[in-house]
């Protein structure tokens, strides 16, 4: 990343699927998000241990709104359409102008796995992101035990392209990551534009 790049807000979107409403967080999701970020079960490959404290997720929702005042990415909370609950979240982090680059992130409820709402919500983040910020390339990361979370980078498009050996270590327990990357010239769109506020 260049140093002297010059940032900008990055307006945070609302966008809509068939069954998923992507939105900016708002400090009354910090119940639902430390629950979330709180369970061993769904953390149990993630990058850190599990949320010991509700203040983390004030401190998450706090960088949410950081990251789009810095113009570095835009982080959304993931709302079911049918019932208006909370599951999860998806991100598009590291937004680099100059290299027309950024990561994609995604963390969802145990209750809400298996049922295609990470694709779902994901393919609307980055058809708004090659749209909106002429991204080339994007980038996701995924300890190479979750399978499922491979699945869906697989079926967005995403390519392995290698192994990141021991790159984490969490509570001693040391793992590997696949890293996968997308293209914008290999990124194939559902027909018609996202709907964005």
């Amino acid at each position: 990343m260049t140093g002297n790049m010059a940032r900008m807000s990055l307006l945070a979107p609302t966008l809509h699927t068939a069954r998923l409403r992507l939105r900016p967080f708002t400090d009354a999701d910090a119940d639902a998000l430390f629950a979330l970020h709180s369970s061993s079960y769904v953390l149990r490959y993630w990058d850190a241990p599990p949320w010991s404290e509700r203040a983390r997720a004030e401190r998450f929702i706090a960088a949410c709104r950081q990251m789009a005042d810095d113009g570095t990415g835009a982080r959304l909370a993931m709302d079911r359409v049918s019932d208006a609950a909370f599951i999860g979240w998806c991100s598009l982090t590291r937004w680099n102008p100059d290299y027309r680059s950024a990561s994609l992130g995604y963390c969802l409820n145990d209750a809400a796995w298996g049922h295609g709402y990470t694709t779902e919500a994901a393919r609307a983040l980055l058809q708004w992101a090659f749209d909106r910020l002429d991204l080339n390339r994007v980038q996701a990361e995924t300890d190479t035990r979750n399978v499922a979370s491979a699945r869906v980078l697989e079926k967005l498009g995403f390519v392995r392209e290698g192994t990141l050996r021991e790159d984490c270590v969490v509570n001693g327990e040391v793992s590997d990551s696949w890293v996968f990357g997308l293209i914008r010239r290999e990124w194939r769109p559902l027909s018609g534009p996202v709907p964005a506020r």
